[in-house]
């Protein structure tokens, strides 16, 4: 009886294990094992479960299980960007199909060894895999309809970087005929041959590609891939500077990627209410399970289990109540404050949007002013070198003052404009300040004198000799100081004091401090006076004249140079303007450069200069300046045709016009210096935000004359090239 029961005992446990064994050790067990580590991201356990199912196979003779899941694993490895691992598991699979009837997988197992050649550059190889892919395709007599195995292999060619491949491949795709399977493919295709356009500079292919994805999308109607398009479509405007538009595609973008949050955001909640409504339910059950077993026991025990019963349902509601208005509440706020945020960075663009804009056309019209100004003063030049008669003389010296007058205007419109653009560049050269500070006094004793003012100097001998800075922008700020204290004081005192704050080994902090004895600025004005076109009052403005930009000027270099400009001041009384700067001091010996002597005629005589100018007025004047001093002057009034007669002619200079018709003047220069790089080239541009001299000489160019011209800087710029 024993032996007989025993028998059945092992007879039992041998079955039970081999279902268990059968349940737990087959390629359906091994594939969901592999498929919930790949929704994980978790590729090392992907490839564990893989490789027991590839030996499962193999040890029960399962040829074609064996041949897709060596394609799975393949697969696995190509995700991973380990090609040489994926092309081996690949080719195993085909091998094993050798064996079976072949299937699609075959097919993909061709396809993708193709596909990780191309990835590797072989594509020879990997163009023989894909015509053997295709030729099983027909065997089988499968169509491609989607056209998703020739997308792959563009893909494939595009990560490597082979661009034009790719766009051909994406472009056979486009051409094949309409169905409902192939939308997608061809809304993917068109966008990518868009980018790839892009970053070929195709501009006007790209933009009807991505038109044509759009299309395409519609019929499909895909919100994530119509957001992408878009946002592409802005960026396509963005690089070809049409701004407006690059705008309006970034907005509707946004709009998109809003409504597809909430579409997320709102499945996201009904999926918690499903799962609140899940657990009301579980909850009833488990009420009602209690209840029938409570019935069997007695009544005191029965009462005390209903209590705790009904206690805990009642919490686990609540809870679960709480935990889905809460996470409701959450989404709200998170919506809301994205929301909000991307209206601050909307109004943060219009807003630097419009002082671009701003710095932009005050850049402009002082670019474009100074083409007629320089009508005005080169010809009032011309006029008083000409002997006039005394009763003019009164008029044109009017004339030189009012033009000069509004050339200073400009250039300290335009001098803002680079310091708030931020294209001013700092100079750490060594200078003296001392010696500076007595050439300022110097350069305005005669307007001190004019006014009949004390002007004095008080300069700490403390202070080292030989500094590290940057001496034309101290020069403007106390210039600009000095200046302004010595025209709003009469018969007074401006003292301008240096001191020595503090030395260390290699620094030094000096002390400036600007006082005067003038008329004053009220108290409600003091700060305002160092904003734009601020003069303290409209009754000042009309007495004593001034731009009103002085001061910001001032108030913006200290800052650039790290400093902080105070003032104090009482109507009546005066004014005082102090600040501190910092520089590092020079041990080395100054080297002191002898000043350029200045030019004669017989340096000009007898020169011959080509003129490239479209400007009629400025060919007049600038032919005259040059033929008063003996040069021979000949005019051309567009780069093509200067470049055409330079070919067969030589000049000792030429004067090329920045802005020409056709090809402007740096052009035309890089041109010409393909031919003839000795020729000194000499920029005449009405210098605007974009330009500085450094860019123009990158050109070829030998030097820049800025218009309006000042006469002696004109003619001793051009001497300097016939030493």
């Amino acid at each position: 009886m024993k032996q007989l029961f025993f028998i059945v005992f092992c007879f039992f446990y041998s079955f039970l294990y081999s279902q268990t064994k059968k349940n737990t050790d087959s390629v359906f067990y091994y594939n969901k094992l592999v498929n919930n580590n790949l929704n994980n991201k978790k590729y090392k356990e992907a490839v564990f479960y893989t490789k027991k199912s590839i030996d499962f196979c193999e040890t029960n003779h399962k040829p074609e299980s064996l041949a897709n899941q060596t394609f799975k694993l393949g697969k696995i490895y190509y995700k991973q960007h380990k090609y040489d691992e994926a092309l081996k598991n690949f080719h195993k699979s085909v091998a094993s199909f050798d064996s079976v009837k072949p299937t699609c997988t075959k097919v993909l197992a061709l396809h993708y060894i193709g596909i990780v050649n191309t990835t590797k550059g072989d594509y020879e190889t990997a163009e023989l895999y894909y015509k053997k892919a295709d030729d099983l395709l027909n065997q089988l007599k499968i169509a491609d309809h989607a056209q998703v195995l020739n997308y792959q292999k563009a893909m494939a060619l595009k990560a490597n970087k082979n661009l034009p491949l790719a766009a051909k491949a994406l472009q056979q795709i486009t051409r094949k005929p309409d169905n409902p399977p192939i939308f997608k493919t061809k809304t993917d295709s068109y966008y990518q041959l868009g980018l790839i356009e892009t970053q070929l500079k195709r501009n006007d292919s790209a933009i009807i590609y991505l038109d044509n994805a759009l299309d395409y999308n519609s019929k499909s109607n895909d919100l994530i891939k119509k957001s992408k398009i878009i946002l592409a479509i802005s960026q396509y405007y963005k690089q070809n500077k049409n701004f407006d538009l690059a705008y309006s595609y970034l907005d509707e973008h946004y709009q998109l990627e809003n409504y597809i949050l909430k579409l997320k955001d709102a499945k996201f909640d009904l999926n918690e209410f499903e799962k609140f409504k899940k657990n009301q339910s579980l909850n009833n059950t488990i009420k009602r399970e209690s209840e029938e077993k409570i019935q069997l026991k007695t009544y005191r025990y029965s009462k005390l289990v209903s209590i705790l019963a009904i206690a805990l349902i009642s919490i686990l509601s609540l809870l679960s109540l709480a935990l889905y208005k809460n996470n409701i509440i959450r989404n709200q706020n998170n919506l809301l404050l994205r929301e909000k945020n991307k209206e601050l960075i909307l109004a943060k663009n219009k807003a630097e949007k419009a002082s671009k804009a701003r710095s932009e056309f005050l850049s402009t019209v002082s670019h474009e002013l100074r083409t007629p100004l320089n009508a005005i003063n080169g010809i009032t030049h011309l006029l008083l070198e000409d002997n006039p008669k005394k009763t003019q003389l009164k008029y044109l010296e009017s004339l030189k003052f009012s033009g000069n007058y509004l050339t200073t205007f400009i250039n300290e419109i335009l001098e803002i404009n680079k310091i708030d653009s931020t294209k001013v560049e700092i100079e750490n050269i060594c200078f003296n300040l001392k010696e500076l500070l007595f050439n300022i006094q110097t350069s305005l004793k005669e307007l001190a004198t004019a006014n009949k003012n004390y002007f004095n100097l008080e300069i700490d001998d403390a202070i080292p000799d030989n500094l590290i800075g940057d001496p034309t922008k101290i020069s403007q700020i106390i210039l600009n100081l000095i200046n302004n204290a010595l025209k709003f004081t009469q018969n007074g005192n401006v003292d301008v004091i240096a001191k020595l704050y503090t030395k260390q080994e290699e620094n030094v902090t000096v002390y400036f401090e600007i006082v005067d004895t003038g008329i004053g600025i009220p108290e409600d004005k003091l700060q305002t006076v160092f904003e734009s076109f601020s003069q303290g009052s409209i009754e000042v403005n009309r007495k004593y004249g001034g731009t009103g930009l002085g001061l910001t000027i001032v108030k913006k270099l200290i800052e650039l140079l790290g400093g902080e400009i105070k003032l104090k001041s009482e109507v009546g009384k005066g004014s005082t303007f102090t600040f501190k700067l910092n520089f590092k001091i020079n041990k080395e010996p100054l080297v002191i450069v002898e000043e350029t002597k200045p030019y004669n005629d017989k340096q000009l005589k007898h020169k011959s200069i080509l003129l490239i100018e479209d400007n009629k007025i400025n060919q007049m004047i600038t032919r005259k300046m040059l033929e008063n001093k003996a040069i021979t002057c000949e005019i051309i009034d567009n780069g093509e045709d200067a470049i055409d007669l330079l070919k067969i002619k030589r000049f000792d200079m030429i004067l090329m016009d920045v802005h020409l018709p056709g090809i402007n003047g740096t052009t035309a220069t890089k041109l010409i210096r393909e031919f003839d790089k000795t020729t000194p080239i000499i920029a005449l541009t009405a210098i605007s935000l974009d330009e500085n001299r450094d860019m123009l000489l990158s050109f070829g160019m030998n030097d820049v004359i800025t218009k309006p011209f000042v006469p002696d800087e004109f003619y001793s710029i051009i001497a300097k090239f016939f030493d």
